[in-house]
């Protein structure tokens, strides 16, 4: 069994970013051309597009702020000129700030995690998925966290933007199902990128000690599963907040 995407078009916002990275290589490496979608990381994104580029795969990178209506209608249009239409829109791009106690977070942080979190895919939404609708597939897996689940003291921000990115986005999944349209999210435990193996910090043994499997996982098992889940291997899988955590994390009935 293997998972092809080839003829498949990606979009992934925050591509030069860690997880972002892994995610862009993996749906080249599936056969799926990719729009690689950045902010500011301009020399990381046209560096990661020479690797995918160098696979055989359709590619382009362009700069968008994904809170913004307007930059993301110009990347629809931009990403729609050169490769066409998009199939796998893959909603990654979070904006990053300091945690602190819910008494002291700038409120600025609760509005940026809205913004990148709900906003976002609302925006995103709203720009790629009529294509997928008129063409019965498509398929839109945002990444979550499993902070959201976790709800620790410093997280009041970024945890209140995740969960209303959840909230959103299970709604989408039944408005949009009838059209051959999953809509999943990907919640990450504290995983190992480039940046820790850099710095030789993969190894947190107080977070390690509290997961089952003892250990954290790579970008590359994020990755995984967002190549998974935009394929037809899980084509009646939709609604899913699927925790990639080792088990640090365990939804219930």
């Amino acid at each position: 069994m293997k998972i092809d995407l080839s003829g498949k078009l990606a979009l992934v916002t925050g591509a030069a970013g860690e997880l972002g990275r892994a995610i862009t290589r993996t749906l080249a490496d599936c056969g799926a051309g990719v729009a690689i979608c950045y902010h500011t990381s301009r020399d990381k994104a046209m560096a990661l597009l020479k690797e995918v580029q160098a696979k055989g795969a359709p590619a382009m990178a362009v700069a968008a702020d994904v809170t913004d209506e307007a930059s993301i209608q110009a990347l629809h249009k931009a990403v729609a000129a050169e490769l066409g239409d998009v199939d796998i829109l893959v909603n990654n791009a979070v904006i990053q700030y300091k945690w602190t106690t819910v008494l002291q977070q700038d409120v600025k942080d609760y509005e940026g995690q809205f913004r990148s979190c709900v906003l976002q895919n609302v925006l995103m939404a709203r720009a790629f998925v009529p294509a997928m609708i008129r063409k019965k597939w498509g398929r839109v897996i945002a990444v979550n966290t499993e902070c959201a689940m976790q709800n620790f003291p410093g997280q009041s921000a970024y945890v209140s933007g995740k969960r209303g990115m959840d909230g959103l986005l299970r709604v989408l999944a039944r408005e949009i199902g009838e059209h051959g349209i999953t809509v999943n999210q990907v919640a990450p435990g504290w995983m190992i990128s480039d940046r820790y193996r850099q710095s030789g910090a993969e190894s947190q043994p107080a977070y390690e000690a509290a997961v089952p499997l003892r250990h954290r996982g790579q970008d590359q098992d994020i990755a995984n599963a967002v190549a998974f889940l935009a394929s037809d291997l899980a084509a009646f899988i939709s609604g899913v907040y699927l925790p990639v955590c080792g088990g640090n994390v365990m939804p219930c009935i």
